[in-house]
């Protein structure tokens, strides 16, 4: 059932929105980010709050501090940045402990002016954020009057700031991100339209349960990958020095038996002498890879098969990279999956959603514009979990969508 969102309250005016929010953003070496997409994706929810009188409390973590305060992990650099972002918003960064200094914290939002924000310190700072502590839940949920959550990317962790506070406060709603994501991983799932899986990634393991649950979906279901290499091992294929998880070439030759002609392997491959970028390489048939060569891409003869199954395809779902994109003599795979996906998305013949870090790294490796695909999903952990079909606690314990709150 559809979750309630921020647009289902009619009046934000003075109330205090507690939100969580992913501002888990690289940082380089002198801790300037490298990366903001995390918080630009938030900017439509907070420019929502604030622009109708809320007083925004946000709560965030950043990196593994392992609860406990250090200046690597500080969301200093967040809140600046999102001061930039916002200009004509008033932000305040808060540097004190939820924990000890939990009065003082109190008293500074009860003073904020409406359409204000105050960003919290690193949740993670907290010994008991991670392990969903009551006694944390109880004091974050005194900070306000409504929660949204807006984190997707942290939507498969109960913790604290995530799921245990939902518990202390009536309502709690979805935030903009939040409800765009399940709604473009929910239609890709139930869709009527014929589905294509590409699915990479460098381990069967990590991604087994969701292969599993996309089968009965699909209409083709492309494995790329390191573990693809698993599965030509179940056929009996010679993989060289390729990765296999031994562990699961069983669990490869039954989904190869279930799926049938569903599931699309390569016909060639890219390998290589060894794991660098300027490894000697040569394509080969996927099942002639020589002994101590292994593959880190697939060959050209699949990428023609690939683009041409996506040219046809109504709805793509892509998470995993095809190949080791970071070595430019190995990205090929990868690179055409991103161009035609973005060419068919762009024609209107195709709605795309893209997920996992690795295959958001490749589009900005690339050069390629998010704007271009339908939707890329925030969350990696998160957006397998959901795939898999699991329930995802930071989304189960938000309100069901019955009639707009006052």
């Amino acid at each position: 059932m559809k979750k309630l969102t921020i647009q289902d309250i009619q009046d934000w005016a003075g109330k205090r929105a507690l939100v969580r929010e992913d501002f888990n953003v690289p940082l380089n070496d002198s801790l300037d980010i490298t990366d903001d997409t995390r918080i630009r994706e938030a900017l439509p929810t907070l420019d929502y709050l604030t622009s109708r009188g809320a007083k925004v409390v946000i709560m965030s973590h950043l990196g593994r501090p392992k609860g406990k305060p250090s200046a690597e992990f500080s969301l200093g650099p967040v809140a600046k940045r999102l001061q930039e972002l916002l200009p004509e918003t008033k932000i305040v960064a808060n540097t004190q402990s939820v924990s000890e200094e939990f009065e003082q914290i109190a008293q500074a939002i009860e003073a904020m002016p409406n359409g204000s924000i105050l960003l919290l310190e690193n949740m993670r700072f907290e010994p008991g954020e991670e392990k969903n502590d009551p006694e944390l839940a109880q004091k974050l949920a005194r900070f306000g009057d409504v929660y949204v959550n807006d984190a997707f990317g942290t939507a498969h962790r109960a913790h604290a700031s995530t799921e245990g506070v939902a518990h202390h406060l009536k309502p709690k709603v979805a935030g903009l991100l939040m409800e765009r994501e399940i709604k473009a991983l929910s239609e890709t799932l139930s869709s009527s339209e014929p589905l294509t899986a590409v699915i990479g990634g460098s381990k069967i393991s990590t991604k087994i349960t969701v292969l599993e649950n996309l089968l009965d979906k699909v209409t083709h279901l492309v494995i790329g990958g390191g573990m693809l290499f698993t599965f030509l091992k179940a056929q009996g294929k010679p993989v060289g020095n390729s990765l296999v998880e031994d562990d699961y070439v069983a669990m490869a030759k039954t989904l190869l038996t279930k799926g049938g002609s569903k599931i699309v392997l390569a016909e060639d491959i890219v390998v290589a002498d060894g794991f660098k970028a300027d490894a000697k390489h040569q394509v080969v048939s996927a099942d002639a890879i020589p002994d101590g060569w292994m593959g880190l891409d697939i060959g050209p003869k699949s990428i023609q098969r690939l683009t041409d199954i996506l040219s046809e395809s109504p709805v793509v779902l892509w998470n995993g990279p095809l190949g080791v994109f970071e070595f430019p003599a190995f990205e090929q795979g990868t690179r055409q999956v991103a161009e035609t996906l973005a060419v068919c998305t762009e024609s209107g013949k195709t709605r795309s959603i893209l997920g996992g870090g690795d295959t958001v790294a490749a589009i900005e490796q690339f050069g390629i514009d998010p704007k271009r695909y339908t939707h890329v999903s925030t969350g990696g952990g998160a957006s397998l979990e959901f795939l898999e079909g699991k329930t995802l606690p930071g989304i189960a314990v938000l309100d069901e969508a019955t009639a707009p709150v006052h």
